[in-house]
């Protein structure tokens, strides 16, 4: 990974910048930050050596531009365009630009732009549900090779699923803000993001957790330094095709702990076994039962990403599938919303058995005449 910061200082536009680490970090050093100037790294992409040869090469990764300013900043207009040549120069290099004002890119593209360049990836910040419903759409219709989704700070809850099943958005970056006066991130926000990334086969990065992370309704205060490290060590990153989610550590609830939720969930407590269903269980005994329950299982829940996930279980036609509904069984969005099994995972034997036994439970307390 390369940084490069042809210009410093911005302007702050939106929630997100409220705590802005490039303000604290000047503030620090007696400097405004929101005075912009062009900066002795200026031409950095096109720098060499003295033997003629490139400083900034392929094998160095990803090149972040603009990281203590913003790319599309108004007051950067007449250095952009000397930027983007060096851009069109260094082809062999992936640059990415993360951007708050993705409202200003067709504003400021080159001439020969066209539907993007392939060595270019547009990253939208949004850090709310507002943002995300204002800045998203314009980054899908905007002329984008490549397109990210960047929620760092993430302030609430965000809702991009629709966004996702365009296929349009390569990643989502999620984080929590850093520094002593930090709003907290909720790691439910963190996970709801990533479910809908698994169900769209989108990868989701997430990075950081912030200074003050909320998990299982405790606040804990994260030093700087740990921030990303404990990020990492969740494992909660998510690339499609890889089983990453088998490294989650998890604990499903007691019985008890699950049964006192079912019982205040309104939507669980509607699904019962009718009189049919009773004599079908009668008819079919306990163990066809359980190899009914055990076959939906594997077929409809064990996969990374089970197709039609949210809507393969009928809402009718079998006890079983009465009863997923009612347990929370349905779906891996509420496998992992009410039994801790985290989205992405490929279900082992154990978490297989599990879920089946789970079933199995409500049946043969609800079939009973």
């Amino acid at each position: 990974m390369s940084i490069w910061n042809p210009w410093h200082g911005c302007k702050k536009i939106s929630p997100g910048c409220v705590n802005c680490y490039v303000y604290r970090r000047d503030e620090s050093i007696g400097k405004n930050a929101s005075e912009v100037s062009k900066t002795g790294y200026f031409d950095l992409p096109v720098k060499k050596t003295r033997t003629g040869e490139y400083k900034l090469k392929k094998e160095d990764g990803v090149v972040y531009s603009c990281m203590t300013s913003d790319f599309f900043l108004k007051e950067a207009d007449i250095w952009r365009e000397k930027c983007w040549d060096m851009i069109r120069e260094r082809k062999d290099l992936e640059f990415h630009i993360i951007t708050k004002r993705i409202d200003r890119l067709e504003d400021c593209i080159p001439e020969d732009w066209g539907e993007g360049w392939d060595n270019v990836t547009i990253c939208s910040t949004c850090e709310n549900q507002d943002r995300a419903d204002y800045r998203i759409p314009i980054l899908l219709k905007a002329p984008i090779k490549h397109r990210q989704i960047i929620m760092e700070p993430m302030l609430e809850e965000i809702k991009i699923d629709k966004y996702l099943e365009t296929g349009l958005i390569e990643q989502v970056t999620c984080g929590g803000e850093s520094g002593d006066n930090a709003r907290v991130c909720d790691f439910n926000w963190i996970k709801e993001v990533r479910r809908e990334c698994v169900r769209t086969n989108t990868r989701f990065y997430f990075k950081q957790t912030g200074a003050f992370f909320k998990k299982d309704g405790q606040i804990y205060k994260i030093d700087r330094k740990d921030q990303l490290k404990q990020a990492d060590k969740s494992h909660y990153s998510y690339i499609p095709g890889t089983n990453e989610a088998e490294k989650i550590v998890y604990n499903p609830p007691t019985k008890e702990n699950l049964l006192n939720r079912l019982k205040q969930s309104k939507f669980r407590q509607n699904f019962y076994l009718n009189e049919e269903d009773i004599q079908y269980i009668k008819d079919k005994g306990l163990d066809k039962i359980r190899g009914h329950a055990k076959d939906f299982v594997k077929d409809r829940l064990s996969a990374q990403n089970p197709d039609n996930d949210g809507k393969q279980t009928p809402m009718r036609g079998h006890p079983v599938f009465k009863a997923q509904h009612a347990t929370a069984t349905c779906c891996r969005s509420c496998l992992e919303k009410w039994h801790n099994i985290p989205s992405g995972k490929i279900l082992n034997e154990k978490d297989q058995e599990y879920i089946t036994e789970t079933i199995m439970d409500w049946i043969k307390t609800h079939g009973r005449d």
